[in-house]
């Protein structure tokens, strides 16, 4: 079942919750490629990290939209995928997510996202890192900020797939690459637990060990 915008309308963080999970389906050039989303990062208009916080551009315009919007831009040149949520300004990041197939998708799906993401020497990405970072992720549905930001989502062309499942625990933790002094230490990361060890950095396992919460549903 298609998401429709009552689901974004909610709070931030309550919505990169509940979108753990979720399936995104993109038909791309004659085929449906699709990722099961595994980590989301929420953010606010008061937060010191948000690009909304900085005031409203033509650029940022699509946070300031209806809950439900989509926001892409570029993070060091690559593209990057979010969702403006209740209140002007406030949005979650689709930070990660793990190839997916159901009877919905092409039978090619995974030859041409592996021909879309390949490594950087031409080899085949590891199944498990095929969508494994916001940047990979789009690249690996060939999701482009020309061609959806400041767009609402279509059943047709792009949307988000509620297939009836839910994590049975949720880590909570702090987001990842934000500077010193600009909320770092919010806990506004979430990552289904049960693939953890295909998000863009796993909390449980990291060097660097930042405190978390395993929330159960």
């Amino acid at each position: 079942m298609m998401l429709n915008c009552s689901f974004f309308n909610r709070a931030a963080c309550t919505v990169a919750k509940q979108l753990l999970g979720k399936v995104i389906r993109h038909y791309y050039q004659g085929h449906w490629l699709a990722a099961q989303i595994i980590e989301t990062e929420s953010y606010y208009i008061d937060d010191k990290a948000s690009h909304a916080s900085l005031g409203f551009t033509e650029k940022r315009k699509a946070l300031f939209m209806p809950a439900g919007s989509i926001y892409m831009y570029y993070a060091r040149g690559m593209d990057s995928f979010n969702i403006s949520t209740r209140g002007k300004g406030n949005a979650v990041l689709i930070k990660s997510a793990r190839y997916f197939h159901d009877n919905l998708c092409d039978l090619n799906d995974l030859q041409i996202m592996h021909q879309l993401n390949p490594l950087p020497s031409g080899q085949l990405r590891p199944l498990s890192r095929l969508c494994s970072g916001q940047a990979i992720l789009c690249r690996s549905l060939h999701l482009k900020v020309n061609d959806w930001d400041q767009k609402q989502f279509d059943g047709n062309r792009l949307y988000i797939d509620d297939i009836n499942y839910r994590p049975s625990e949720i880590i909570q933790t702090t987001r990842l690459g934000i500077p010193v002094g600009r909320n770092e230490e919010l806990p506004q990361r979430f990552i289904d637990q049960k693939f953890a060890k295909q998000c863009t950095q796993n909390p449980l396992t990291a060097r660097k060990l930042n405190s978390y919460t395993i929330l159960t549903s």
